[in-house]
């Protein structure tokens, strides 16, 4: 098992897809700790952060050979955040969290405020991790809803530059969503709620 400590999440994310159970208690053993800070910081319930924790991990594994995972760290907190949502959908809590964290008009029913949620949460791990001038122009286009001429003139670049930035950004995001399937969770009428 020393062995595996010394190797990056991508090898032993191939190793996985090979069958290599070692490959994913390294894996375990790197993100649980983690990932229960994750789900208790939610939950304040170690009982249901743990169950929720477990059950993102057997995912993991059962889908190893067909989840594309660019970012093990950013996957897994995505995966708990989610399982976390589904968690409070069941709870009589789940209106309660969706009125207090963000505004939904009442043509969107829970399931669909639920899957907006996850998916700004998951984009927003993407975005923090371009460059800095996309993550800004992103930023400010897409939370603040600023014009191109505007972002220019605060970031004293061209209206072009802006352009480019934020066509990478969205390209990424895109790219992103596709690889690892979450497209297909963006249903009608989502894609305007999340940014």
């Amino acid at each position: 098992m020393a062995a595996y400590s010394k190797f990056t999440d991508q090898e032993l994310l191939g190793q996985m897809t090979l069958g290599d159970q070692h490959a994913f208690a390294e894996i375990y053993d790197r993100y649980w700790k983690k990932m229960l800070l994750v789900a208790w910081n939610h939950t304040k319930d170690k009982t249901n952060a743990e169950d929720l924790v477990h059950d993102v991990f057997i995912t993991l594994w059962n889908k190893r050979k067909t989840s594309i995972i660019v970012n093990v760290a950013a996957f897994l907190t995505t995966c708990v955040k989610f399982s976390i949502f589904k968690y409070y959908q069941q709870e009589s809590k789940r209106q309660q969290l969706a009125k207090e964290n963000y505004k939904f008009d009442e043509t969107v029913n829970e399931e669909e405020k639920l899957d907006a949620l996850f998916l700004k949460e998951y984009i927003n791990g993407i975005v923090e991790q371009l460059p800095e001038k996309c993550r800004l122009t992103f930023h400010y286009s897409r939370i603040e809803g600023l014009t191109n001429a505007e972002i220019a003139e605060k970031m004293n670049i061209s209206e072009k530059g802006v352009e480019a930035n934020l066509t990478r950004a969205l390209k990424t995001v895109r790219n992103n969503l596709n690889e690892t399937g979450l497209s297909l969770l963006i249903l009608p009428g989502i894609w305007k709620h999340l940014f």
